[in-house]
């Protein structure tokens, strides 16, 4: 018997390799080349293709707002961007347990219960636990239609006949196509059954929400094409052991990028959250040293998070630089300009940053909150309890300004706080009632003006 050719295949990009490599030749990811069988052409894939369109001019193209409906979940409408859209296509990833078909089972149960058509088709779960889920968080749908289908051709049939508003996929590494010979989950089915249910929901104008698996990297399996295919990309965020979730937008065609929806894991399941600043600030009857509230900026949402930082005196040859939710490498850089152009020297001490809360801050706006953190650690001099900070540091020492300026300082003022220390380009215009804005230009005046209200 003729021994049958194999291929490697890499589970990051799907690109092929004749023999096995420690290195994908095409996305140069180490070992993800896993042998599997070619896939034959087949004209059956391209069937439901749609047609051309005729050639248009820009200028002739009338462009209208899409119309949206909401999910019933107010923080999934503002992740998404103000609701659903007829036709797109959202790809919700996150770690096991977290809440992805809990999130997605409550919206659309409260679909059905606003009189919408909508459909669950699970190919993880039978349509007994789906049931015992719900009764579980007391989910009142009796509207709502489950169904278990892991065959890609019956679930577009099924599209096809019932055409419901709203289909959700849980999840789309369970699928499979009978055009392809591969197991369900590998990179060829995985990148099929997304790309004909991106067709069938263009073609009909069905809203297709999918599930997808994360791999330890905490990336979405499969290649990374599949994010390309999708219209939205929304990532679950958050530790299985906290009660609070965080749900991110990563690409979204239909709204902003980086929008941050809060929700709380209940026994009733997901419930939103009104007021997330509350979450990321510690409850400390007086402030401590080390402590700074920092107003950042998530999508078009503005977050007070408390940036904590302890500096202790280091017993190696090497102190240690640690730093969690803010970005590792930009703390070095800080500590660098801050004993440059502020006379604070770290070299001899280990410093720890900590955002509380578990949310994770890249933007440049949190350098000045971490700096007055850590000099406020190094005295030993806490910070006022009413004082939040913002800027950006740049290298020579600047405070440079932050985009949404008046929006940051707005909220700070709606929750209470009376001082901020802001890049002297974010002064607002008009004065904004309750609030004390001390305009800086360098670190070493923000650490003085800190001081001063000490």
């Amino acid at each position: 018997m003729a021994k049958v050719k194999t291929i490697y295949i890499c589970q990051s990009c799907g690109g092929t390799s004749a023999k096995w490599q420690g290195q994908c030749p095409s996305c140069q990811a180490w070992n993800t080349l896993e042998e599997g069988l070619p896939e034959t052409t087949s004209n059956a894939r391209f069937q439901c293709l749609a047609q051309s369109l005729p050639r248009q001019k820009l200028s002739a193209i009338t462009a209208e707002d899409l119309p949206r409906f909401s999910t019933g979940v107010e923080e999934f409408d503002r992740v998404l961007g103000g609701g659903l859209v007829p036709g797109g296509v959202v790809l919700l990833g996150g770690d096991p347990g977290i809440g992805k078909s809990t999130l997605l089972l409550q919206a659309l149960a409260e679909m059905s219960s606003a009189g919408m058509n909508v459909l669950y088709s699970s190919g993880e779960e039978s349509a007994a636990q789906i049931a015992l889920r719900a009764k579980r968080i007391a989910l009142d749908a009796p509207q709502l239609e489950v169904l278990a289908e892991i065959q890609l051709e019956k679930l577009i049939s099924i599209m096809d006949t019932v055409k419901p508003q709203v289909l959700v996929v849980d999840s789309i590494q369970t699928l499979y196509s009978e055009v392809l010979s591969s197991a369900p989950g590998s990179v060829a089915q995985v990148r099929e059954c997304a790309a004909q249910l991106t067709r069938a929901a263009k073609s009909s104008g069905i809203c297709v929400l999918m599930v997808g698996h994360v791999t330890k990297d905490g990336h979405l399996a499969g290649p990374r094409v599949l994010e390309h295919i999708v219209d939205t990309v929304l990532y679950f965020e958050g530790d299985t052991h906290s009660s609070f979730r965080l749900v991110r937008s990563i690409k979204n065609r239909f709204g902003a990028v980086n929008e941050l929806g809060v929700f709380a894991m209940t026994e009733k399941g997901l419930r939103g959250v009104t007021n997330p600043s509350a979450i990321f600030l510690s409850q400390h009857e007086q402030m401590v040293p080390g402590a700074c509230v920092l107003v950042t900026q998530e999508g078009s949402r503005p977050l007070l998070v408390e940036i904590q930082a302890l500096v202790d005196t280091a017993h190696v040859p090497n102190p240690r630089r640690l730093a969690v939710g803010l970005e590792q490498a930009r703390l070095a850089m800080l500590l660098a300009v801050l004993h440059r152009h502020a006379g604070i020297a770290c070299f001899d001490q280990d410093v720890f940053l900590n955002a509380v809360g578990g949310v994770k801050i890249s933007e440049p706006a949190a350098d000045l909150a971490v700096l007055l953190a850590i000099q406020s650690s190094i005295r030993n001099r806490a910070l006022p309890k009413e004082l939040i900070v913002f800027g950006e540091v740049g290298l020579a020492g600047e405070i440079r300004p932050c985009p949404r300026g008046q929006e940051r300082l707005k909220e700070a003022a709606k929750l209470g706080f009376t001082v901020a220390i802001i890049p002297k380009a974010n002064m607002p215009k008009t004065k904004i009632p309750g609030l004390k804005v001390i305009p800086v230009e360098r670190i070493d005046q923000a650490i003085a003006a800190a001081a001063e209200l000490n």
